[in-house]
């Protein structure tokens, strides 16, 4: 298939998926919860738990109370005292919580990836600092939350995709019947995929994709081979090809 082709169909695709029934308890997405709250916070703790299967995670984050987010310390650790999910324990899943309680009492989530970003326009440079910034504010090093934060690579190109970020700022920065476009002060042009064993698979099938490593450098060739279809807007398809290789579509 000619790339021209696949366009083609990825734009027929995008049109098709761009509808709220897309993302429902029939079709579990962890955006279907994030949705529901319109908050950049909220948003945050339903992307980076947002791995595993889908059914479990949307399970998983309906069983949150995130008015925790707004609660002391101690009221957060002993709600979630009983809380556990995959890799994380009920203390990473506190830590989490409190974390982010105490990051949006000094700044929003959005200006602390943007002061990263606005040097180079490099959303990697953003998401950098966040992770920083994240850690500084409650220092947590277990296995479990290491897994869900995420550390700063020594290597980038080499690095995992960071999926679940790269998802989030697509929730974040998109405006469209999916996305929730809370944020303004980062360009959608700047995004990256949100590269993850779907959409890994089925851009090597469909030939956007030659590199056979799943990493943050197969992350990137997709974005600028996306960006040939759409330089403005080119991690618009990434729910497309998503729902293309969950549904083995292609």
């Amino acid at each position: 298939m000619r790339l021209s082709e696949i366009k083609t169909l990825l734009d027929n695709e995008v049109e098709a998926r761009n509808n709220s029934s897309e993302i429902s308890l029939d079709k579990p997405d962890p955006l279907f919860v994030a949705s529901q709250y319109q908050d950049e916070s909220i948003a945050l703790i339903c992307a980076l738990f947002g791995y595993g299967n889908a059914g479990l995670i949307v399970q998983f984050l309906r069983s949150l109370d995130f008015s925790l987010l707004d609660a002391s310390d101690e009221k957060v650790q002993k709600a979630l005292s009983s809380h556990y999910y995959r890799f994380q324990k009920s203390e990473d899943i506190a830590a989490l919580f409190i974390a982010l309680k105490r990051l949006r009492s000094l700044e929003s989530i959005e200006d602390i990836f943007y002061t990263g970003y606005k040097k180079e326009g490099n959303i990697l440079d953003g998401l950098w600092y966040f992770i920083e910034r994240l850690q500084s504010v409650y220092p947590r090093q277990t296995r479990g939350y290491n897994f869900l934060v995420g550390s700063i690579p020594k290597k980038v190109l080499s690095a995992g995709t960071y999926k679940r970020y790269m998802m989030y700022l697509r929730w974040m920065v998109r405006k469209d019947a999916l996305d929730m476009g809370l944020w303004s002060k980062i360009d959608k042009k700047d995004l990256l995929m949100p590269l993850d064993t779907h959409t890994f698979q089925v851009s090597r099938r469909l030939g956007l994709l030659k590199r056979k490593t799943y990493d943050m450098k197969a992350s990137i060739e997709l974005t600028d081979t996306l960006r040939t279809f759409d330089a403005k807007d080119p991690i618009k398809y990434d729910f497309a090809l998503y729902r293309l290789g969950q549904e083995k579509l292609a």
